[in-house]
């Protein structure tokens, strides 16, 4: 198994985060797991389709989302595709492999009263924790960045002057995002709290926890979902969501598809066209309202 020569290729040719490899590694242990259990073999590289379709078929009897299957598939086939590059197969078990049928999520975004209303409760508070989340909310909300992305910014990734930030999106791809003039208040405020912590160790990062190590994921979705339970009713309440919102809001208020593509960091309009669908209900709602012939 050329394990460590195609998690080398993620990462060097690829441009893959770590984060990413260490998904495609515990895919693909996962299925030299199973292989090894079931028909005693030792290597994925010499399998056929049907034992990988037994493991599919297992995932499945597990109730494990056909989302999450096809996300496992895909990391295989990377593999497979990286095999016949470097020549150590002659064939693509997954060749003719079709993805599983998959229902379309539809991400129901906070609402800008919704949003505001955390924001507000967030304002009668001074300590440390307070402010670092109600910035932690206004930059998710007015930047759109993802949770990984925020929680490995450094301290020199905000630039006051420029009233912007420097963040390391997927694949490395760095982006310059403006700083809107609501949020720089708020970071004025939070790197004077940020200075005052007692034992500050992870100093290089932007983000740190009280005592003053690096923030971590779990953390950051739990500040977002515990402060949205109080204002919205919506079953998820995540950092996604609030990305969702602010591609959502953006889109609502007539701002180009191609500019909030640069400002998530995607790679493709498709991507950014999953947001449309909101932006779509509300120009209907000002089209029903405004068109001389919405009355006849």
């Amino acid at each position: 198994m050329a394990f460590n020569a195609f998690t080398d290729y993620l990462l060097l040719e690829k441009n893959y985060s770590k984060l990413t490899i260490k998904a495609y590694s515990k895919d693909l242990e996962a299925l030299s797991l199973f292989v090894l259990k079931t028909y005693n073999t030792p290597n994925i590289d010499a399998i056929n389709y049907a034992q990988i379709r037994s493991w599919i078929v297992s995932m499945v009897e597990q109730g494990i989302t056909n989302r999450t299957v096809n996300r496992k598939i895909s990391s295989l086939n990377t593999y497979y595709k990286f095999l016949l590059k470097v020549g150590d197969i002659t064939k693509n078990p997954l060749a003719k492999h079709k993805a599983l049928k998959t229902n379309k999520k539809v991400q129901i975004p906070f609402s800008q009263t919704e949003i505001e209303t955390v924001l507000e409760a967030l304002n009668s508070h001074d300590d440390y924790e307070s402010v670092r989340n109600k910035f932690i909310i206004e930059l998710f909300y007015t930047t759109g960045i993802r949770r990984i992305e925020l929680t490995e910014l450094k301290l020199n990734s905000i630039s006051m002057a420029n009233k912007t930030i420097k963040v390391l999106g997927k694949r490395n791809k760095e982006r310059i995002i403006p700083l809107l003039p609501s949020i720089i208040e708020t970071t004025k405020h939070y790197l004077i709290k940020r200075e005052a912590l007692d034992n500050i160790v992870d100093n290089e990062y932007l983000f740190l926890t009280k005592k003053g190590i690096k923030i971590y994921e779990t953390l950051v979705y739990r500040v977002i979902n515990d402060y949205f339970r109080e204002a919205s009713a919506k079953v998820k309440r995540s950092p996604h969501i609030l990305r969702h919102s602010f591609a959502t809001h953006l889109l609502n208020k007539g701002a180009d598809l191609n500019a909030v593509k640069e400002l998530l960091g995607h790679s493709s309009l498709a991507a950014t066209q999953v947001y449309t669908h909101n932006s779509i209900a509300e120009l209907k709602k000002v089209q029903l309202k405004a068109h001389p012939r919405s009355k006849k």
